[in-house]
C-alpha cells in the first residue's frame, strides 16, 4: 500500500479512536462525507452532532445521510459558528465526546468567499478540546492555497504547537514535495489523566 491521502489518513487515525456507541462532532458539515463516516462507526447508539453556517451545507450533509445512514436519529445538525458547539451539548455530554473533526476552508462547489476564519476557529478549537474526552481526538484538515487559507493555516499550527505536551500529543501530516498548497493534517489526541 502507498502512502495515503490526507483525507484518507485523517479517517484511518479517527477509526482508532471511536467506537459503536460514542459521541462525535463534525465541526465543519461541509457536504457530509465526514458526518456519515463518523455516523457509520458510532452506529444506532451514537451520537453525531454537525455544525456549519451554510444552510447549503446543513442541506447536502442531510441529503447525503439520507442516502448513506439506517437511522438519521443519530445524527443532529446545527446551523451556527462551530465556535458555538460547546452550547449546545446537554451538560452531561460535555467531557464526553470521542473524537471532532475539522475540515477547513470553504465548501466545495460554492461560494469560495466563504470561509473559515481564525476569529473563529481558534475558540472552536478550544472548545472542542473542552468537550473532549480524555483519550479523545481532535482532527484538523488545513487548506493553505485560497485566499486567507494560508494565514487561518498558520494561525491553528501556532496554536497546536503551543498545547501543553503533558495534556495533548500533536501530530503534523503533510506531503513536503508537492506544489500548490496541498492540504495537510494537524491531529490532537488529548491523553488520558492520571
Amino acid at each position: 500500500m502507498g502512502f495515503l491521502s490526507v483525507l484518507s489518513f485523517t479517517h484511518w487515525l479517527v477509526r482508532q479512536f471511536v467506537r459503536p456507541g460514542d459521541l462525535v462532532i463534525d465541526a465543519t458539515v461541509g457536504n457530509g462525507v465526514d458526518t456519515v463516516f463518523l455516523a457509520q462507526l458510532v452506529g444506532a447508539k451514537g451520537k453525531v452532532y454537525g455544525f456549519d453556517i451554510q444552510r447549503e451545507a446543513l442541506e447536502q450533509t442531510r441529503k447525503r445521510c439520507m442516502e448513506s445512514l439506517p437511522d438519521l436519529k443519530i445524527v443532529h445538525l446545527h446551523l451556527m459558528d462551530h465556535a458555538r458547539m460547546k452550547s449546545v451539548l446537554p451538560p452531561d455530554e460535555i467531557g464526553r465526546i470521542r473524537a471532532v473533526m475539522f475540515n477547513l476552508g470553504y465548501l466545495p462547489h460554492s461560494d469560495e468567499r466563504i470561509t473559515t476564519r481564525p476569529e473563529t476557529t481558534l475558540p472552536a478549537l478550544e472548545a472542542a478540546l473542552d468537550v473532549l474526552q480524555d483519550g479523545g481526538i481532535l482532527t484538523v484538515v488545513l487548506y493553505s492555497g485560497h485566499p486567507g487559507g494560508r494565514e487561518e493555516s498558520e494561525a491553528v499550527r501556532r496554536w497546536a504547537e503551543q498545547l501543553d505536551e503533558g495534556r495533548y500529543r500533536v501530530l503534523c501530516y503533510r506531503y513536503l514535495n508537492r506544489r500548490n498548497d496541498p492540504p495537510y493534517l494537524i491531529a490532537v489526541e488529548k491523553k488520558t489523566s492520571v
